[in-house]
C-alpha cells in the first residue's frame, strides 16, 4: 500500500508524534509498503541534520509556534498540500496527532474520497489550557471533532483518551498503543559510571525524561528533589528550562539525550517519575519499564494503561508533588521492592514491539481501505 503520513511534527523535532511517525514509517518500509510522510519544514540549519532519510519526507511551510521555542506550524496552504497528496497517489492516509496541517489535510483527503486513519496523541485541549491561548478548550475539542469525524476509524492510545474522545463527540475510535524498542532499552545498559557521576555518595538516583513545558508539570519534582538521600535528574528541553532550572535548584537537568545515552541514563536509574497528568500514552514510561525501573507516575491519562500500580510502580493522585515525593520515599526505603517491581516492568513490556504494533496499525490501514471507495489519484484532471 502506499501510505501518506500527514503529520504535525517530525524530526528534528523531539516528541512523542516524531518518535512514533518516524517508527511507522521505517515499519511500512520494512514491510514492503511505501511511505510518504508529509511534515512541516524545519529551519535551514536543522534540514541539514536530517537528510537520507530512505523514505520520502515532503516540507510544508511552516511558522514558529507561539510561546513554545523550537517548535514549528505547518502552513497547510491548499495548493501546496493537495499537490502532496495528489502526487503520492495514496491508498491511505495517516494523520497523526491532526489539528493543523492534518485537519486540512483531512479535509482534502474527504474530498478525493480517500480513506484515513487518524491518531490521536496530543492533548490539545490540556495544550490551550496550559498556555491560556485564546481559542480555549472549547474550541480545541470543536476542531479535534470535526478533524477526526472524517477519518474511518481515530486510534485512541489509551483507554483514558478513548474516554475523552468519546465524551467530546468523537466517532468510530479504536484503541492502537506504541511499540517499545526492548534491544535499545534493556536493563544491562546499567552504567555504573554514569550512576558515580550522577549521585556521587551513592544516593538514589530518579530520574524524568521529556519535553520541558508547562503542561508536563515538572516543576512537582519539588518535594521529590528534597529528600534526603535522592538524586533527581531531567533529560529534555522545551520553553520551560529556564524557569524549571529556577524552581529545582537541587536538580541536575542533563539536555536532550538519545541513542545509548539515553538507553544508558533510564538503565541506571533507580525510579523513574513521571508528572504530567494529561498525556494521552506515556512513550517515556514504558523505555523506563523496558529498562527494568520502577515508575511513579499520577493515576491519569496513559500511565493510568502502563503502570500496574503495586507490581511494576506505584499511581499517585494527579498534580501532586507531595504524592509523587511520598512514593519515591516509599521505594527508597525498599531494594527488595525495587527490584521486584523492576523485573515485572521489564516483563510487562517485552512484548510490546515496533513490529507488533506496526502489523496492528496496517490491519487498520487495510479494514478502511476496504470500506472506501478508492479514487486512482493518478488519473484525476
Amino acid at each position: 500500500m502506499r501510505i501518506a503520513i500527514v503529520t504535525e511534527s517530525f524530526p528534528p523535532d523531539v516528541n512523542g508524534v516524531t518518535h512514533s511517525v518516524a517508527r511507522t514509517a521505517e515499519h511500512l518500509l520494512a514491510r514492503g509498503h511505501e511511505p510518504v510522510v508529509i511534515a512541516p519544514a524545519p529551519t535551514g540549519a536543522a534540514r541539514r541534520d536530517i537528510e537520507g532519510l530512505p523514505y520520502p519526507v515532503v516540507r510544508i511551510p511552516s511558522v514558529p509556534l507561539p510561546r513554545y521555542q523550537g517548535f514549528r506550524l505547518g502552513v497547510p496552504t491548499t495548493t501546496r498540500l493537495a499537490g502532496a497528496l495528489l502526487s503520492a497517489a495514496p491508498d491511505v492516509v495517516h494523520l497523526a496527532s491532526p489539528f493543523v496541517l492534518g485537519a486540512r489535510a483531512a479535509t482534502l483527503a474527504s474530498r478525493y474520497g480517500l480513506p484515513m486513519v487518524a491518531v490521536y496523541q496530543t492533548d490539545v485541549a490540556a495544550y490551550a489550557r496550559a498556555y491560556r491561548v485564546s481559542w480555549g478548550e472549547a474550541a480545541a475539542w470543536r476542531r479535534l471533532r470535526e478533524t477526526h469525524n472524517l477519518a474511518q476509524r481515530t486510534l485512541a492510545p489509551s483507554t483514558r483518551a478513548a474516554g475523552d474522545l468519546i465524551a467530546n463527540g468523537v466517532r468510530r475510535i479504536w484503541l492502537w498503543g506504541r511499540g517499545v524498542d526492548a534491544v535499545r532499552f534493556d536493563p544491562a545498559k546499567r552504567c555504573p559510571e554514569l550512576r558515580r557521576r550522577l549521585a556521587p555518595d551513592g544516593e538514589l538516583l530518579v530520574g524524568y525524561v521529556g519535553r520541558l513545558t508547562p503542561e508536563k508539570r515538572v516543576e512537582l519534582l519539588a518535594a521529590t528533589s528534597r529528600l534526603p538521600g535522592v538524586r533527581v535528574v531531567v533529560a529534555g528541553d522545551g520553553p520551560a528550562r529556564r524557569q524549571l532550572t529556577q524552581a529545582l535548584p537541587a536538580v541536575d537537568f542533563l539536555g536532550v539525550q538519545h541513542g545509548e545515552d539515553l538507553a544508558r541514563l533510564y538503565a541506571s536509574l533507580d525510579v523513574f517519575v513521571h508528572t504530567g497528568s494529561h498525556g494521552t500514552f506515556g512513550q517515556t514510561l514504558q523505555e523506563a519499564l523496558a529498562s527494568g525501573v520502577p515508575v511513579v507516575a499520577p493515576s491519569s491519562g496513559g500511565p493510568v494503561d502502563l503502570v500496574d500500580s503495586g507490581t511494576t510502580g506505584l499511581l499517585v493522585a494527579p498534580d501532586d508533588g507531595d504524592a509523587l515525593a511520598a512514593a519515591v520515599a516509599a521505594l527508597a526505603g525498599d531494594a527488595d521492592r525495587r527490584r521486584a517491581y523492576g523485573v515485572a516492568a521489564r516483563a510487562a513490556v517485552r512484548r510490546r514491539s515496533w513490529a507488533a504494533v506496526g502489523d496492528e496499525l496496517v490491519g487498520h490501514y487495510s479494514a478502511v481501505r476496504a470500506q472506501s471507495a478508492t479514487v486512482d489519484l493518478r488519473c484525476a484532471s
